[in-house]
């Protein structure tokens, strides 16, 4: 099924890589510097899509393409996540309006349409083609680059690939982002301990949104520093440098011992053979020495997998509603797990305890429409669910 999906599109993106004559013609009507809200696609005008081209866009060079995919076909929220960015370093963003969770017939025509219809009107650089999407949006993202396209790299926000299984490998890289109360928070924590190919998680403060403006431009730096590395584009060690020293000064500025260590390991990977690491090495060997921070992981792993249990184990329950028999005491721990952390995510001061809560209620309510027809506990889990 994801062979037969991935194929879909391939069409669509395949045709990013084509050269058209017109481009500079057909896109004389688009002001750059501005979001455009819908453009509709040439070959059909049902699909329309949000547009920001850099200020000083010009035919004459190939630019960078950024095309972005959100669960609710809100094509402008993309766009302004990633404007910025896109100003500062080149990209052209388009993001879908029709392209929604559901059928993948729907997202995989919204696709073919936009990829079609940018590539038609803009020069555009084959070799840096990306894409993003946010939870649902990000499968899509996650799953056109999984087919046989020369994607460089995805910006997949707060969801994973398609199946929402994570992977050894992906055939581009992956700048991945989740808020600390995001209830697709363990499969992103899933996802950057599995692939073992060039990628980065970036954590913020939030829930399942799309990233702030710092981590957005945080996201297309990283891709750019790993098209440097696979000479997608030119070497330029002044922006190398800064981007080093701004991640130097965020491990420093970390407290969390297994966050900075995860931070440390990303400025490894990252800056390896192009930058003197020395000190970064020499700091990775003692930590590695060091108990506390062994102790630290080993909590940190245990803990997640203890959430992971709690969430099964409420699936489990909810799955025995069913079961005459098993409904009513089902039910009534359903009840007294979702008061429990209803209370921890609704506690003033941040903590673990209150995001792991927020998280597993934002969770169990996710998709439980679709899972149960219990009325009784549909209604609770809309009482208790977290709408932080």
């Amino acid at each position: 099924m994801r062979t037969s999906r991935a194929g879909l599109v391939l069409v669509a993106v395949a045709g990013l890589a084509l050269a058209g004559p017109t481009r500079a013609a057909s896109a004389q009507a688009l002001a750059p510097g501005v979001i455009h809200d819908e453009i509709a696609a040439g070959d059909d005008p049902t699909e329309t899509y949000a547009l920001y081209l850099p200020s000083d866009y010009s035919p004459d060079r190939p630019w960078s393409l950024l095309l972005g995919f959100h669960p609710g076909a809100r094509g402008r929220a993309i766009v302004e996540t990633y404007r910025a960015a896109g100003e500062r370093y080149g990209y052209i963003v388009a993001a879908s309006n029709t392209s929604r969770n559901g059928p993948w017939e729907r997202s995989a025509k919204a696709v073919r349409a936009m990829s079609k219809d940018v590539a038609s009107r803009f020069t555009v650089d084959a070799a840096r083609l990306y894409l993003t999407g946010h939870s649902g949006g990000a499968r899509v993202a996650m799953e056109v680059a999984s087919g046989k396209n020369d994607i460089a790299g995805v910006i997949a926000s707060s969801a994973g690939f398609a199946d929402g299984r994570p992977r050894a490998k992906a055939k581009f890289v992956v700048f991945a982002t989740a808020g600390l109360d995001d209830f697709n928070y363990l499969e992103m924590r899933r996802l950057d301990a599995t692939l073992t190919t060039p990628h980065m998680l970036a954590i913020f403060d939030g829930g399942h949104t799309l990233p702030p403006a710092d981590v957005a431009m945080e996201g297309i730096e990283w891709l750019e520093l790993q098209a440097m590395r696979q000479q997608r584009r030119a070497q330029d060690p002044a922006l190398v440098a800064r981007w080093l020293a701004t991640r130097r000064t965020l491990v420093a500025a970390t407290e969390d011992v297994v966050g900075r260590r995860l931070l440390l390991s990303g400025l490894l990977a990252d800056f390896d053979g192009i930058a003197d690491l020395s000190a970064e090495r020499e700091a990775w060997r003692t930590g590695e020495r060091d108990p506390t921070l062994r102790q630290a992981v080993a909590d940190d792993k245990a803990a997640l997998a203890r959430e992971e249990r709690d969430l099964q184990d409420a699936l489990s329950l909810e799955s025995r509603l069913r079961d005459p028999d098993a409904r009513a005491a089902s039910l009534a721990r359903l009840a007294a797990l979702l008061e429990s952390w209803s209370t921890a995510a609704r506690a003033s001061e941040p903590s673990p305890e209150r995001s792991r809560a927020r998280r597993l209620l934002g969770a169990l309510a996710g998709g439980a429409g679709e899972r149960t027809k219990d009325g009784d506990y549909r209604a609770l889990v809309q009482k208790f669910r977290w709408r932080g």
